[in-house]
């Protein structure tokens, strides 16, 4: 089952890619600018080999699903889920993994955006710790946590600056 939680995580990654990808097209026709691009490669590797990772802590090393460890970091995974489409609906042509600014857009301050300058990044930090915790992969939850904090530190940096957000 659990090999087939992370193929719907997969599949799901798939479906944002075409999302991002219509949503990119938009903001170019309309005078969008791309900021950071030099770090986009690697957090899709990132996110990619996690996924890789999951599958072959599991298998290689023998973990096992620990009901009580397990099922609280399905609910994460789920709620970080909803919360990342929650950021996707609210920024609609907006919302992109890319960073894309369409100049004279206003900047979003509803949805989740009310509360957090960027909670698609602390829902992508959540997921990226339980994922493999669901079936108790805690060297890939380390390994890609340090990973993906490093590539946040480089990413909110670049979108804090193309929003004008003081850095």
């Amino acid at each position: 089952m659990y090999y087939l939680f992370i193929l719907a995580i997969a599949v799901e990654r798939l479906v944002e890619l075409v999302v991002s990808r219509r949503n990119a097209q938009w903001s170019f026709a309309n005078g969008g600018e791309e900021f950071g691009r030099g770090h986009y490669p690697a957090m899709v590797s990132m996110h990619a080999l996690l996924l890789v990772s999951c599958i072959a802590e599991v298998a290689f090393l023998h973990r096992p699903f620990i009901p009580w460890l397990g099922w609280p970091m399905v609910a994460l995974v789920g709620a970080s889920t909803v919360l990342r489409w929650w950021c996707a609906a609210t920024l609609g042509k907006h919302w992109n993994p890319r960073v894309i600014v369409v100049p004279g857009a206003p900047l979003v301050t509803r949805g989740p955006y009310r509360w957090l300058h960027h909670p698609n990044y602390t829902a992508v930090t959540v997921e990226v710790a339980a994922l493999p915790l669901v079936h108790s992969a805690w060297l890939t939850a380390i390994v890609f946590s340090l990973a993906n904090a490093a590539i946040l530190d480089v990413r909110i940096r670049t979108e804090n600056r193309a929003l004008g957000y003081a850095t």
